[in-house]
């Protein structure tokens, strides 16, 4: 089995690129959705943000203190940080617990945006980079989220840039709304199933 990384900017079409994948048959992880589910049913990530937040980081009904935790997230680098380090190594465990129960797939894939800041290059075996020119992530970003360009230069400027991202990838895929993806997801995948 190949555990492909996918990774891009905002914007870049990430997810877009992942249902592609799972329409070839590969299964897809998406770290974000996965994350929101073990924030809330984690017994280890609920310990840590109780021990980090206090009793109030879960309400009476024992959901996550969105607000609360938002609130922390925000106030500062460090206060990312530490949450990170205690959601970030529960999400790859549960990846590598659902990629072993996807065993028969040649391919499994792991979708994130933030994959080489929070370290999860190193529990894939080739990380894939979707790139897009930054004014057509934008323009994306902005239709789809419907919010303002300035909130999305903020979220663009708390990631990795691009070119650094495509220079650590080992594939890039072009998603610039001129070089068409479905060939260059079969020539990724027929590239990854000879070596």
């Amino acid at each position: 089995m190949v555990r492909i990384g996918i990774t891009g900017g905002i914007g870049s079409g990430k997810s877009y690129v992942s249902r592609l994948l799972q329409e070839r048959g590969v299964p897809v992880y998406d770290t974000d959705g996965e994350a929101k589910r073990l924030m809330h049913t984690d017994v280890d990530i609920r310990r840590g943000l109780t021990g980090l937040l206090g009793r109030e980081a879960y309400l009476a009904d024992g959901t996550l203190n969105k607000p609360l935790v938002a609130d922390y997230l925000f106030a500062g680098p460090q206060h990312a940080e530490r949450v990170n380090a205690i959601v970030h190594p529960r999400v790859k465990a549960d990846f590598l617990r659902w990629a072993a129960e996807r065993a028969g797939h040649a391919f499994v894939a792991l979708e994130s945006a933030i994959l080489f800041e929070s370290g999860f290059e190193d529990i894939v075996d080739v990380v894939v980079t979707v790139y897009a020119p930054r004014e057509v992530r934008m323009r994306r970003a902005v239709e789809r989220d419907g919010t303002t360009e300035e909130k999305i230069r903020r979220r663009m400027a708390a990631q990795l840039d691009d070119e650094t991202k495509c220079r650590l990838s080992d594939y890039v895929i072009r998603n610039d709304g001129i070089e068409l993806l479905p060939p260059q997801l079969d020539d990724l995948l027929k590239t990854l199933e000879k070596s």
